[in-house]
């Protein structure tokens, strides 16, 4: 007798409530001293397939860069829909890119914090500007998000992905510094130190982002593991360059890691902003009878909130604390259930 099997269209992806419906992505580029690779990186981002804006962060570049990207937004400002590229090759299109300068160099954090706050899609996804990091993975990275499955996504280097083979300790340093913020997050990542980065751009943004240079990589982990967002790693290619080749990144950075996840173990700085008593209130004033609202809200402050509801006219027996997601809370006033 044949053994059973079980039919294909069992395994079927359902809908789920929480899946992201042709949402808009929002590609930052921090920027650098990246004038060999910044045509070619922004070919092949603008190339994949997303509904997407590109927000593109120069960090004061001195090698000319800036001046590269001055002049296509330049020309994008004039209408031009497309720029000729430094490199030779096919021009870049300028439709979805935008820029912003830094007037001094800050790091890669201030720049990823500038380029956050001018974010406008529905997800925010890191992209590096020195072509080690492969845009073809954008499939990847999003779908967790996309299925409704996820909050972040990290793509490791260390899951399978193809990769250029050298800098054994590189290689070391990143799985020693990876161990270590497991440790102190209770996470099982297997590469925190990877540029992919991918979130929900409203968690993001309630996230505050301190750390100006490289410390934006472990700040970030930490400060998710602790919101307790869903994260999810996918594998990626890797194509690391050689520091005659640009590569910026040393060992002084790795203990500058290290200092970096100890610090966010122990301060608790996971929200953006606190709500005063006047803000709660007036949200919960202009919501109306039956009025939903929905609230970015520690869990220590839940008595402020149920005072400020109070005060704005709403008992404090009608107030219902939910967990929805990275703690979220919803009040919901008597008429509304």
């Amino acid at each position: 007798m044949a053994p059973a099997t079980i039919p294909a269209r069992m395994a079927r992806q359902r809908h789920s409530p929480s899946a992201l419906i042709d949402p808009k992505l929002s590609i930052v580029i921090p920027v650098y001293n990246e004038k060999n690779t910044i045509d070619e990186i922004l070919r092949r981002v603008l190339d994949t397939d997303p509904r997407k804006e590109v927000i593109v962060v120069d960090d004061c570049s001195t090698d000319g860069t800036k001046q590269i990207l001055e002049a296509m937004a330049g020309l994008q400002a004039k209408g031009d829909a497309s720029a000729p590229a430094q490199d030779g090759a096919d021009s870049i299109p300028l439709r979805d890119l935008r820029f912003f300068f830094q007037a001094q160099n800050q790091g890669k954090g201030a720049a990823l914090r500038r380029g956050l706050a001018q974010a406008t899609g529905d997800i925010v996804l890191v992209q590096d500007a020195d072509l080690e990091y492969d845009p073809r993975d954008y499939g990847k990275l999003l779908e967790p998000i996309l299925d409704g499955r996820a909050d972040v996504v990290y793509g490791s280097r260390f899951l399978g992905g193809p990769q250029r083979v050298h800098y054994f300790w590189h290689y070391v340093g990143n799985r020693i510094l990876t161990l270590l913020s497991d440790v102190f997050t209770n996470l099982n990542l297997t590469d925190m130190e990877t540029c992919y980065k991918v979130f929900r751009t409203d968690l993001l943004k309630s996230v505050p982002i301190r750390s100006d240079r490289f410390g934006f990589e472990p700040e970030i982990v930490m400060k998710s593991a602790k919101r307790k967002f869903r994260i999810y790693e996918v594998p990626i290619s890797y194509h690391g360059r050689t520091y005659e080749e640009g590569k910026k990144i040393g060992w002084k950075d790795g203990v500058k890691a290290l200092a970096v996840v100890l610090k966010f173990w122990l301060i608790d700085d996971l929200y953006a902003t606190a709500m005063s008593h006047g803000a709660l209130a007036g949200k919960v004033s202009g919501a109306g009878g039956g009025g939903f609202v929905m609230f970015l809200v520690p869990p220590q402050r839940r008595i402020t909130l149920i005072r400020a509801l109070t005060d704005a006219g709403m008992h404090a027996s009608s107030v219902h604390f939910t967990a929805e997601g990275a703690e979220s809370w919803s009040a919901v006033d008597d008429e509304g259930g």
